[in-house]
């Protein structure tokens, strides 16, 4: 455990990010696992509005810094794909 002050505050804040971070990348896998099960369900109302959440959670994922620009399009791009191979059917 931290003694000095500065070190404490730094042990807080540090607590603070990783839980953020986790609820972050919890939120993005959480929300491609309901993408890609409704693409398998075939429910396309249902695909779309997800895959708007999702990539909005991705857009705000970037620009925060959480995750890189071109990890970022390449999970938007891999979900536009099976959304339109979806649709096509």
């Amino acid at each position: 455990m931290p003694v000095k002050k500065a070190a404490i505050k730094d042990l807080k804040s540090s607590k603070k990010k990783a839980l953020k971070n986790a609820n972050e990348k919890r939120n993005i896998k959480e929300l491609l696992k309901k993408a890609i099960k409704a693409v398998d369900d075939s429910k396309l109302d249902e695909v779309k509005k997800i895959s708007l959440t999702y990539q909005k959670a991705i857009d705000k994922a970037v620009k925060t810094g959480w995750l890189k620009k071109n990890t970022g399009n390449r999970k938007k791009s891999r979900l536009a794909k099976k959304v339109k191979k979806a649709v096509k059917k």
